[in-house]
Parts: structure tokens; C-alpha cells; sequence
């Protein structure tokens, strides 16, 4: 099967949709599709490569942060010529959009315009919801043939604006447990991070930096721990290439700067911009409780399956999706949203209790390897397109014949039959 992915990021960006397209597309390679991908484009990456068999597309019509610098002047043209150009060189059986509901009208209708005239199944990953105008048209009124929501949480939200429930499919995201696996952890790590050697308790908050991840709660959390605990450091992820249209991330990160020296943990917190493949797995390691507080509606969170891949407890609110994977004192803890009273508290008994930790940390492993394999992702995945492309074709020969009947009535009417 030949399988268009389009997408507005793509490492070096990264995010939860650019990182879930990292092990789904050559994973339908390996199981003999052809696979393309038209994506943004990105500083000091070229803009047509070979990424493990999967054949990938810059441009920047395609990379919301400069459409949104640019204001979207004069992009229709453009966009149409770029997209129906990948099309044409791609020829895909099947569209595959992720977070297509939003942004962006131009594109869909090019999109949406294309796979009719030449009658390709549209599919789309909604790995968000909103609550506006555009949210509403983008979902329910493009012929999507199908909308795989990424949780219960994300379908109910589809439901509830209109969009048939029948159409839409929930497949949980999987991780890559060749990549995020328990072990031991590289000497490169302290290496290239000499401030995490000899530390005794490591607090882990991998997410992006924002408010809406709940940084600035881990921190209030992290200075109760302190004092039960010293030496213990929270470690942070900071990003620098995300789709940040909206240039928020600089500003919260100001803010959680500021909050840090204020509660005067500047030596005991470690922010930097982790590379995906080469640390975050091994920092998962190093850890000994992960924090995934959102204090917005958290759609899924791959965070999740990346601590459970890697034998490690995780603490997440009840948000959105979250609380459909972790289950408190059984692979984690579920707290109340902007509470790091809460958090502290969790975090302090894992911390103390080693026994407690490993046992929910093995738990997720298990559940891993059972339910969120990056294998039985794909395989889910592309269960969804053959069924697709099933619908499309009884849907296209139903009307047809439906066409016909009309006409052989209008025959014998005109014919006096």
C-alpha cells in the first residue's frame, strides 16, 4: 500500500505527534507499504531524505511557524501547488493527516480536493481537540472517511461536536520498547552532563517546558521534597524546536527561572534540551520517579509510555487522557490537576519506598510489552486504512448504484413503462 502522511513537524521538531511518526512510519515499511510524509520544513535539514525507508518532504508551506510569522499572506497557490506536486510524485492509496483539524483551511481544502478527484480515503489522527469555530468546520465538515482519536478522552470530544461516533476509532499510541528499555545507563550521559553524577534521588519532568505541562507545579512540588530529601535534583527537558506559533514557551520558561531562584533551588534543578534519540531514554533510566503533571487536558501523553517502557513510576493528573493508561498504586499515581501538595506527597513515598517503586515501575513494563508495542500500534494503524479504503470503495459502489437505479427509473418513465 502507498501511504501519504502529512504532518506540520518532524524532528529536529519535536513534540508527541513528531515522535509517535518516528517509529509508525518505518514500521509500515517494514511491513512493505511505501511510505512518504510531507512535513515543515526545518533549520539545517534538507528538504527531500530517505528516513529508514519512509521517503520524507520539506516545505515551508507546511511549517506553521513561519505560515504564522508570515501571517498567512498569499499561501493558497502555493500551497495547492506543493501539496497536489507530493501527491503526484507519492501517489498514495491512502491520506494520512495528523492534527489537520486545526490550523489551517487552506490546506485541508487542497487536501480534502485532491482525494475526491481521485478517490483516496481520508484519514486523520486527532492528537488534539479544541473548542473554536475553526475546530468545529475543520472536523466536521471535511469528508474525513475516517478519524482515529488517540484516546477515549479525544473521542468523546469528537462525539460531542458532531462527528459519528462510528467513524471514529481509538488507537492508543505505542513506544518504541527497542529504544526505551530498562538497563543500565551510559557513562556518555554523565559525561555530557556532569551535574547529574553521584546524584542520590532524581526527580524526571520530561516534558515539554509550560505552564500547560505543569512545570511550575513539579517545582513547588520539588521544594517539599527537598526537604525530606537534600540531594535530590529535578531534572527537566526544555525545547528548543517545538511548533511554538504562539512564541509562549520563552516566556513561561522566563517564569519558571524566575520561581526557581525565588524558592532558591537553583542547585538542585537541571533544565536542558535533551536530544530525543541519543538521552531522553537514558535519563529515563537515571530516574528514579517521573512527573507528567498537565494541568490542561492532556490528549494522551507518550511521556507515559516511555517511563513504563523504561521500568519507572509515573505520577500524572487526572487529565484527559492520562488516566486511561495509569492507575494509581498499580503503575503509577493519578493526582488532582495544580496541586503539588499532591505531587510532593507522591513523589516523597516512591522516594522512600523502594520496594513500592519497583513494583509499579515492573507493572508498566509489563503492560508495555503486552498493549503498547510500537508493532501493535502499526498493525492497529493499518487495520484502520485497509478498513478505510473497504468503506470507500462499498460507499463509491453504492452510489453508483443507487445512480443507476435513478436512471433506469427515469428511462421507463419517459419510456411509458
Amino acid at each position: 500500500m502507498r501511504i501519504a502522511q502529512l504532518h506540520w513537524g518532524f524532528p529536529p521538531i519535536i513534540g508527541g505527534v513528531e515522535t509517535h511518526l518516528v517509529f509508525l512510519m518505518p514500521e509500515l515499511v517494514k511491513m512493505g507499504h511505501k511510505v512518504s510524509l510531507l512535513t515543515g520544513s526545518a533549520e539545517g535539514s534538507p528538504d527531500h531524505f530517505d528516513f529508514h525507508g519512509a521517503k520524507v518532504f520539506r516545505n515551508q508551506y507546511y511549517d506553521l511557524n513561519w505560515l504564522f510569522k508570515s501571517g498567512f499572506q498569499e499561501v493558497d497557490d502555493n500551497v495547492s501547488d506543493v501539496t497536489r506536486d507530493f501527491f503526484d510524485k507519492t501517489k498514495p492509496d491512502i491520506i494520512h493527516a495528523h492534527n489537520m483539524h486545526y490550523f489551517s483551511r487552506y490546506h485541508i481544502r487542497v487536501v480534502e480536493r485532491y482525494a475526491k478527484q481521485h478517490n483516496i480515503p481520508l484519514v486523520l489522527t486527532a492528537h488534539n481537540s479544541w473548542t473554536d469555530k475553526l475546530f468545529l468546520d475543520l472536523t466536521c465538515k471535511v469528508a474525513w472517511d475516517k478519524i482515529i482519536a488517540i484516546s477515549h478522552y479525544i473521542k468523546r470530544e469528537l462525539t460531542a461536536v458532531g462527528f459519528p461516533e462510528y467513524k471514529i476509532p481509538v488507537v492508543h499510541h505505542g513506544i518504541d520498547n527497542k529504544k526505551f528499555f530498562p538497563g543500565k545507563v551510559s557513562s556518555k550521559i554523565f559525561k555530557w552532563h556532569p551535574q547529574l553524577k553521584n546524584k542520590k534521588q532524581i526527580i524526571f519532568h520530561p516534558a515539554r517546558m509550560g505552564i500547560s505541562k505543569g512545570c511550575n507545579v513539579t517545582i513547588e512540588a520539588f521544594r517539599l521534597v527537598k526537604e525530606k530529601f537534600p540531594d535530590a535534583m529535578l531534572l527537566m527537558s526544555g525545547s528548543g524546536n517545538i511548533i511554538d506559533w504562539g512564541l509562549s514557551q520563552n516566556k513561561d520558561i522566563a517564569y519558571f527561572v524566575s520561581l526557581i531562584k525565588h524558592l532558591g533551588l537553583e542547585d538542585s534543578v537541571y533544565i536542558n534540551a535533551f536530544s530525543l534519540d541519543k538521552e531522553m531514554p537514558d535519563l529515563y533510566r537515571l530516574a528514579d520517579v517521573v512527573v507528567y503533571p498537565s494541568s490542561s487536558e492532556e490528549p494522551f501523553g507518550l511521556t507515559m509510555l516511555e517511563a513504563m517502557a523504561t521500568a519507572k513510576p509515573i505520577i500524572v493528573t487526572d487529565s484527559g487522557g492520562m488516566p486511561e493508561i495509569i492507575q494509581s498504586d498499580v503503575n503509577g499515581y493519578v493526582i488532582p490537576k495544580n496541586n503539588y501538595e499532591a505531587l510532593a506527597e507522591k513523589m516523597i513515598k516512591l522516594l522512600s519506598d523502594k520496594k513500592l517503586s519497583t513494583r509499579l515501575g515492573n507493572t508498566g513494563l509489563e503492560q508495555v510489552k503486552c498493549l503498547y508495542s510500537k508493532e501493535i500500534y502499526a498493525r492497529n494503524i493499518f487495520k484502520i486504512y485497509e478498513e478505510a479504503i473497504r468503506d470507500y470503495k462499498k460507499q463509491k459502489k453504492s452510489k453508483k448504484s443507487k445512480k443507476t437505479n435513478r436512471s433506469s427509473v427515469v428511462a421507463r418513465e419517459e419510456l411509458g413503462v
